[in-house]
């Protein structure tokens, strides 16, 4: 049976998954918009650009939340795929550390960041304060270091269905 924690843990990666494809989606039907607006219909409007400069950030940081969930985010491993296993393992603690602290400092400037702004607005969106706009990047912050705690506490989870859903499970080789 799998943990509780884990469990709060797949519903806040497909959470993650779903709030990056919106915004991808919402993103790539603003921008079409703008360009048929400024170049068929001879006007060009102001709210497409932050918009989708918004739409972005939160993908990218939502997005990058799940990816490293996934076990999909960009890794270089020639150096490491060499060492003895020992070193290996210590490379990967070394890995998550750091990931920790870029998460943890994100998290803590992107929330002064977002307190500080608060008070300011969008020209173009003067309804939206620009604080409310940088909210992805500590909350994007928080999933991720709460995915690696849960990798360093659970191990890695890139095998479980949650995340596997649209792939064949990778069948581990039995030496002969």
């Amino acid at each position: 049976m799998t943990h509780p924690i884990v469990r709060f843990l797949d519903g806040l990666y497909l959470a993650c998954i779903w709030i990056s494809g919106l915004a991808l989606v919402v993103m790539c039907m603003i921008i079409p918009m703008g360009v048929f607006a400024r170049y068929v219909l001879g006007f060009g409007a102001q709210w497409p650009e932050p918009v989708a400069i918004l739409m972005m950030v939160v993908f990218t940081f939502f997005g990058a939340a799940a990816a490293y969930r996934a076990g999909a985010h960009i890794a270089v491993s020639m150096l490491t795929d060499r060492l003895p296993a020992a070193l290996e393992k210590a490379c990967a603690g070394l890995v998550h550390l750091a990931m920790l602290a870029a998460s943890g400092f994100v998290l803590v400037w992107g929330m002064k960041l977002v307190q500080g702004t608060m008070g300011q607005t969008i020209s173009e969106l003067p309804w939206l304060p620009v604080g409310i706009t940088y909210l992805a990047l500590p909350l994007g912050s928080l999933v991720t270091l709460l995915f690696v705690l849960e990798h360093m506490v659970f191990g890695p989870q890139h095998l479980r269905p949650v995340v596997t859903f649209d792939h064949e499970p990778e069948v581990a080789e039995v030496a002969l």
